[in-house]
């Protein structure tokens, strides 16, 4: 499990702007925040109503971004059998994983595979791994 010292942090306000380039790279920056955006639509239909999000760095380097309007989110939608609830930061793994997928298909990116791997990775670790492995099978 992770300790306090090997979990994500909050990327500061003055960080932002470089984070979502370096994450999923200039070419695909746009098109990449929306989609993690649209799949937390589709995963949390009851709960997620757009709103504030944080970006999440680990090691330095950008991770994922989670939604700050709830605490909690409940996954129901279409897209997975998973069915929980899940802290916010779970639920912002999952989409942001959900994006990172479904976006290398579409584009040849290694960046977006990278991306991928490391999310997967530092999954492994999170306190709610179960859920976020039951809701991206």
């Amino acid at each position: 499990m992770l300790n306090d010292i090997t979990r994500a942090v909050i990327v500061p306000d003055a960080a932002r702007q470089d984070f979502l380039p370096i994450l999923f790279g200039p070419s695909h920056l746009i098109v990449a925040e929306n989609a993690v955006y649209a799949w937390m639509e589709r995963l949390s239909p009851l709960d997620y109503r757009g709103g504030c999000w944080g970006f999440y760095e680990h090691e330095s380097k950008p991770l994922f971004l989670a939604p700050r309007s709830r605490k909690r989110f409940r996954i129901t939608g279409d897209v997975t059998c998973f069915q929980g609830e899940v802290s916010a930061e779970a639920a912002g793994i999952i989409a942001t994983m959900f994006a990172f997928s479904h976006l290398s298909f579409q584009f040849q990116s290694d960046r977006l595979v990278d991306g991928y791997e490391r999310l997967y990775a530092y999954s492994a670790d999170h306190p709610e791994a179960s859920e976020i492995f039951q809701a991206i099978d």
